[in-house]
């Protein structure tokens, strides 16, 4: 069943629409832009937890193989921080080969059935490079394809969203009206007055603590600065002498020693998952449910995005179409 765009919105709010939706990153960053989100779609059931406790509108939680186009609202702008693991280094780098990369064509269903004036991606930088940039051409023509008019760059968080963390991302964004298209530019870069020891708390609960690793010793003797963040890469440990966070990675929900550290007022212990939001952009309203174990909101987070950076593209979506 297709459905047509409504062209004469009565309310005049852009509705937006979002799939892979996480814990709600893209979504927050377009409400706080002044669009109305009308419905979202999220497999994770520990994500949707904390969506839910945080976004009032419909969620649906199911698989968007199973989710029909025909069960959703009309929109005018959807959006996807589509799986980038089959893209990322991480991942090995398997593309479309991998399942988590076909899920595309089914971000394309929806541009089929719903035909929404704006389409707003999300991915990681290497999506551009993948298999020799055939990946990414691969996405652009099947959106130019379908009438819409393309536009993509590479944004760092520490560069525009006024937040200490290293974390580049590529956005997409294509419109259906060419004059919007012309309208649109990506944000100008902000000025980043926030520094890391702005985000961290004096003290944490004890399990944050490496007292009692037995990396402690080592920890001790390499670890000297306050004013930045350190990775246990092994058996050494590195300093970002960027005095930026290092990007948050969904590994940091694996265990181990993927979570960044810090040496705050009481001794060195990782960042925990209320910082990671902060380095996200995520204001202190918004509830990390303390029924979902740290490892799952860790994963959360570093799925997740900027939400600062996503509220700035949202803003010049919006001016485009204004």
């Amino acid at each position: 069943m297709t459905q047509k765009i409504n062209y004469g919105n009565e309310s005049n709010t852009l509705k937006v629409g979002g799939l892979f939706a996480g814990i709600g990153g893209i979504e927050l960053g377009f409400k706080k832009a002044g669009f109305e989100i009308s419905w979202a779609n999220e497999i994770d059931k520990n994500a949707a937890i904390t969506y839910r406790k945080n976004h009032k509108h419909k969620l649906f939680e199911k698989d968007l193989k199973d989710l029909k186009t025909n069960e959703v609202d009309t929109i005018d702008i959807l959006t996807g921080g589509f799986p980038c693991q089959a893209f990322s280094v991480a991942g090995y780098r398997k593309g479309f080969k991998d399942d988590r990369g076909n899920v595309f064509f089914e971000i394309l269903r929806f541009v089929d059935d719903i035909e929404p004036k704006v389409i707003f991606l999300e991915n990681v930088k290497n999506l551009q490079g993948h298999d020799e940039g055939r990946t990414f051409n691969i996405i652009l023509d099947e959106l130019q394809k379908r009438g819409y008019h393309v536009d993509y760059k590479v944004l760092n968080s520490s560069e525009y969203a006024n937040v200490p963390q290293n974390r580049e991302r590529i956005y997409i964004v294509g419109f259906k009206d060419e004059k919007a298209f012309e309208k649109f530019t990506f944000p100008k870069p902000k000025r980043l007055t926030k520094k890391i020891e702005d985000l961290i708390d004096d003290i944490a609960e004890e399990k944050f603590y490496y007292n009692n690793s037995k990396y402690y010793t080592q920890l001790k003797e390499e670890m000297k600065n306050t004013d930045t963040v350190y990775q246990w890469r092994r058996k050494y440990v590195r300093e970002n002498k960027s005095k930026l966070c290092p990007t948050l990675t969904a590994n940091m929900g694996t265990g181990g020693h993927n979570v960044p550290l810090v040496i705050d007022k009481k001794d060195i212990r990782k960042l925990t998952p209320r910082e990671c939001a902060r380095f996200q952009g995520y204001d202190e309203n918004f509830i990390l449910c303390d029924t979902i174990a740290p490892s799952h909101l860790y994963k959360q987070i570093g799925n997740s995005v900027t939400v600062p950076v996503i509220e700035a593209i949202a803003k010049e979506i919006k001016r485009a179409l204004s």
